[in-house]
C-alpha cells in the first residue's frame, strides 16, 4: 500500500545497510529522502578498507543482499574488492545515485518534539521528519596508547587507513594487532621479501576456514541459474546459524567442535616453544575467532618472528617492548581495529528536553530491538546495541532490521501519526530478556573481547538468527508511543 503523505527522511551512509535502507523505502512508496555518505562513494566499511588481503570470512553467497544474488564472486570467501564491486553494481541496478548525497558528513541532529534539525560539517542544515543512521561498526578506527607513536621516524598508519605509496619490499615491518585483519594482513605482508615483526600480547583462537576458488562453469551456472546463488545463500545462512552462531550461545556439540577444529588446527605449529606462545589462556570462541586456513603456516616464515605485545614506548624509528628489547623499523602498521561501541557517534544527538544520548548511553548503550532508544522519536538506526554481530552474516542481519524501521516509518506514512518512539519500559524488558541469557554464552567465560561494555556485558545477541528474525518480525505498537 502506497503511503498517504511523504515524510521527509534523512539516511546517514551509503554503505551497504543505508543503500538497503534506500532499495526499501523506494519500494515501499517513499520518495522523500536523501542519503548522505562523508565519503566519495558507496560502499562503506569495504570502500574504506583496502588493506593487503581483506576479505570477508562469511561466505560470499550468504554476503549478499537476499534479493540480489552475485555470480561474480570468485572465490567462497569473498575479496573486498569484489564485495566494494558488488556493492556498486547494486546501487547502478537501483538508481541510487539519484537519492545520495556524496562528501556530505552529518554532525549533529537535534529533535524539537516536532522534526529533526540535521548539520552537516560543511555547516548546512536542513529540516526532516525521520533520521535512519546506517553508519555500520567499523569506521572509527581505535589507536594504542603508546608513547611516541606519533613521532616514529618511519612510515605508520593504521590498517583502516592504508598508505598505498609505501614500498615493503626490503623492509622491516612491525605489526601491532593480532585480530582478523591483522591475521589477513599478517598472511600477506608474509609473502614479500621483507622482514615482519609481529608484536603479539594477546594470541588467539584461530579456526581453519577453507577458501577455494570457484570454477568459470560454477560462475557462469550461477549467472544462468540464479537460483543457485540463492541456495548458497541459504545453505551458509543455515549453517552459520547452528554451527558458528549456537556454538557461542550455549554449551553443546557446536562448541565442542569448534573448539576442537581450533586445538587441532594449532597442532600445525610445529615449534613446541612457538605453539605454546600461540596458545591463548582462554576458550576458543570467547573473543571472535579468526578464520584463517593460512595463519599458522605464514607465521612460520622464515621472514616473520614474535615479539612482546607490551610495547613500552616508541622513539625514532625504534619500538621498546617490556621485556628489555628493541625493535628497529621502517613501516609500522596498527591493526588495533576500531570502536565497536561507537555505533553512529560521534554524530552528536539531542533531544526537545536538552537530553544527548552521550549522556543517555553514558553507562554503556542500549535500545529497544536492537534499532530504536528511547527519548529520541523518529530516529532509527542498524547493527545498534545487542545486534547479532560477529557471528553471522551482518547484511543478512541489517535486512531483518531494515525491514522492521521500515514498518515503523510506514505508521507516519498511512496516517496521523507524526512521531515514533520506542517506550522506556519496553526497551528495559527487551534488555532484561537480553541480558539474562548471557550467562550461557561464551562471550562471559574469562576473557576480554571487543563484545563486553562497560558493565561487563557483551552488547551481542545471546539467541539464535531465527530468533532474531522473529523479534521483528513486525513492530508492536504497545512499545511505541506516538504523537499525531
Amino acid at each position: 500500500m502506497a503511503p498517504q503523505r511523504q515524510p521527509k527522511i534523512l539516511i546517514v551512509g551509503a554503505g551497504m545497510s543505508g543503500m538497503l535502507a534506500a532499495i526499501r523505502l523506494i519500494e515501499a512508496g517513499f520518495t522523500d529522502f536523501r542519503v548522505y555518505e562523508k565519503g566519495p562513494d558507496v560502499g562503506g566499511t569495504w570502500r574504506v578498507n583496502t588493506y593487503p588481503g581483506i576479505a570477508c570470512d562469511v561466505p560470499s553467497h550468504y554476503y549478499t543482499y537476499k534479493s540480489e544474488p552475485n555470480p561474480n564472486w570468485t572465490a567462497r570467501l569473498p575479496q573486498g574488492s569484489e564485495i566494494q564491486q558488488y556493492l556498486v553494481d547494486v546501487a547502478k541496478k537501483h538508481a541510487l545515485h539519484q537519492f545520495i548525497s556524496f562528501d556530505k558528513e552529518v554532525v549533529d541532529c537535534q529533535h524539537d518534539g516536532k522534526q529533526w534539525t540535521v548539520t552537516l560539517q560543511d555547516g548546512e542544515t536542513l529540516i526532516v521528519d525521520f533520521v535512519v543512521a546506517c553508519c555500520g561498526l567499523l569506521f572509527n578506527p581505535t589507536y594504542p596508547d603508546i608513547a611516541g607513536l606519533d613521532e616514529f621516524e618511519g612510515d605508520c598508519f593504521h590498517s583502516a587507513r592504508w598508505d598505498h605509496s609505501v614500498s615493503f619490499e626490503g623492509k622491516r615491518v612491525g605489526l601491532i594487532g593480532t585480530g582478523s585483519t591483522g591475521a589477513q594482513i599478517m598472511s600477506n605482508l608474509a609473502k614479500l621479501k621483507l622482514s615482519l615483526t609481529i608484536f603479539l600480547r594477546t594470541p588467539q583462537w584461530v579456526f581453519p576456514l577453507p577458501d577455494r576458488e570457484y570454477s568459470s562453469a560454477e560462475k557462469t551456472l550461477a549467472k544462468w541459474f540464479p537460483s543457485i546463488a540463492r541456495f548458497g545463500h541459504f545453505f551458509y545462512r543455515v549453517t552459520f546459524e547452528n554451527l558458528f552462531a549456537k556454538a557461542v550461545i550455549k554449551p553443546g556439540w557446536q562448541r565442542r567442535l569448534m573448539g576442537w577444529a581450533c586445538k587441532k588446527n594449532l597442532e600445525s605449529v610445529q615449534d613446541p616453544n612457538l605453539r605454546a606462545r600461540l596458545t591463548p589462556d582462554f576458550e576458543p570462541l570467547c573473543k571472535r575467532l579468526v578464520m584463517s586456513d593460512s595463519y599458522y603456516s605464514s607465521i612460520q616464515k622464515e621472514n616473520v618472528s614474535i615479539a612482546d605485545g607490551d610495547i613500552e614506548k616508541i622513539s625514532g624509528n625504534t619500538v621498546f617492548t617490556k621485556d628489555g628489547q628493541q625493535h628497529e623499523l621502517d613501516v609500522l602498521v596498527l591493526a588495533t581495529g576500531y570502536d565497536a561501541h561507537a555505533y553512529f557517534r560521534p554524530m552528536n544527538l539531542k533531544n526537545k528536553d536538552g537530553v544527548q544520548l552521550n549522556d543517555l548511553w553514558s553507562e554503556g548503550p542500549f535500545a529497544l530491538r536492537t534499532v530504536a532508544v528511547p527519548g529520541f522519536p523518529n530516529f532509527f538506526f542498524t547493527l545498534g546495541p545487542q545486534s547479532p554481530i560477529g557471528n553471522f552474516s551482518a547484511i543478512s542481519i541489517v535486512e531483518t532490521q531494515i525491514d522492521y524501521i521500515i514498518e515503523c516509518i510506514a505508521w507516519a506514512g498511512q496516517g496521523s501519526v507524526r512521531t515514533v518512539e520506542a517506550t522506556t519500559q519496553a526497551t528495559d524488558e527487551f534488555n532484561k530478556m537480553v541480558y539474562a541469557a548471557m550467562p550461557d554464552t561464551i562471550w562471559v567465560s574469562g576473557c576480554t573481547n571487543w563484545y563486553t561494555g562497560k558493565k561487563g556485558i557483551p552488547s551481542a545477541w545471546p539467541f539464535t538468527g531465527a530468533r532474531f528474525r522473529e523479534e521483528l518480525k513486525a513492530p508492536r505498537l504497545e512499545e511505541f508511543s506516538v504523537t499525531h
